[in-house]
């Protein structure tokens, strides 16, 4: 496996099926922890930052030469996109000191909000989808996770400040 390959594919989750990009974005939720355990919401941020242009590059390397510029075994946009989704999460158990996995409903809503916003492709994800190359590969998961991690925040104040639960 070359290293395009092992960063586009996770490390080659990307080639398990079905639903490679429902693998990808599983294989991203015990990579969050370990990070967010390591080094906090900070550590995740910048391992979140640092994969986009790495998954530009891998994208770029992979579909070289090839008609099909988003094939499905390359997933590394799946996890930088669940990643930013976890932000929601992440940055509050962190600023707070509260145990992240104390958390457990915006971990499930993170995933479920994420892996619709990509299917579903609503809006500026959509748009990012049509774009071409790799940049586009990258970016409508990246709205998706934005989108996602907006949600999983509107959810949390909604259960906690407005309810009070």
């Amino acid at each position: 496996m070359t290293p395009a390959q092992a960063i586009g594919t996770v490390c080659g989750v990307g080639y398990l099926r079905p639903a490679p990009g429902t693998w990808g974005s599983l294989a991203a939720l015990p990579l969050a922890y370990g990070l967010h355990q390591l080094g906090g919401f900070p550590l995740l941020a910048l391992a979140t930052l640092a994969s986009i242009p790495a998954g530009i590059w891998a994208t770029k390397v992979m579909t070289a030469g090839s008609a099909d510029h988003d094939p499905s075994e390359i997933v590394v946009d799946e996890v930088a996109g669940q990643w930013i989704a976890l932000w929601a999460i992440s940055l509050p158990a962190w600023l707070h000191s509260i145990e992240i996995t104390a958390l457990w409903p915006g971990w499930i809503a993170a995933f479920v909000l994420f892996r619709l916003f990509d299917i579903l492709k609503p809006g500026p994800v959509g748009w990012a989808d049509r774009q071409k190359g790799a940049t586009g590969v990258m970016m409508d998961d990246i709205i998706a996770g934005i989108l996602a991690a907006i949600c999983v925040a509107a959810l949390a104040f909604l259960s906690h400040g407005v309810l009070g639960m």
